[in-house]
């Protein structure tokens, strides 16, 4: 004979806490404020580009264009910002490493991968939350520097995620 026992419980609920992890990335508020900047600074070297903002999934935030900037630079911004996300790494870097390690070279046949100058993750306390592409600007070296220093004006102007 085989015997079931069905336990019951008491018939008390305790409530628990939901615990959500705080996940940091990029707001409306912050991508603008990065996309405004960024334009301003290749302005101010005289040039129009193109930038782009994504948050920590990869999903476009922010998108500003300047004025008689090529169409192939709306693409180009974009897909720079997704590849320092997805790196953790500036588009810059990965171009020097796909053309001075051969390890590295194959880099340049993944599709969804950029390597120019001017995409740069978004990390606030060694956590990537996003990141910026800069296109149109006259160069990857110019499309670099606008991203940086929109970077670095967007960040200390205050709460980061607002």
């Amino acid at each position: 004979m085989v015997s079931i026992f069905l336990f019951l419980s008491s018939g008390v609920a305790v409530a628990t806490p939901v615990l959500t992890p705080e996940r940091k990335t990029v707001s409306p508020a912050l991508a603008n404020r990065l996309a405004d900047a960024a334009v301003a600074s290749c302005r101010k070297i005289g040039k129009e580009s193109v930038v782009a903002v994504v948050d920590r999934d990869g999903n476009l935030v922010a998108l500003q264009r300047g004025n008689d900037v090529g169409l192939h630079n709306t693409i180009a911004a974009r897909r720079k910002a997704f590849t320092a996300l997805s790196t953790k790494t500036s588009t810059a870097s990965l171009a020097d490493r796909a053309a001075t390690d051969p390890t590295s070279h194959n880099l340049l046949t993944v599709p969804e991968l950029l390597l120019l100058g001017g995409g740069v993750p978004l990390l606030i306390d060694g956590d990537v939350i996003g990141g910026i592409g800069v296109a149109g600007s006259g160069g990857a070296a110019n499309d670099e520097r606008c991203a940086t220093q929109a970077i670095a004006q967007a960040l200390r102007s205050g709460s980061v995620l607002r």
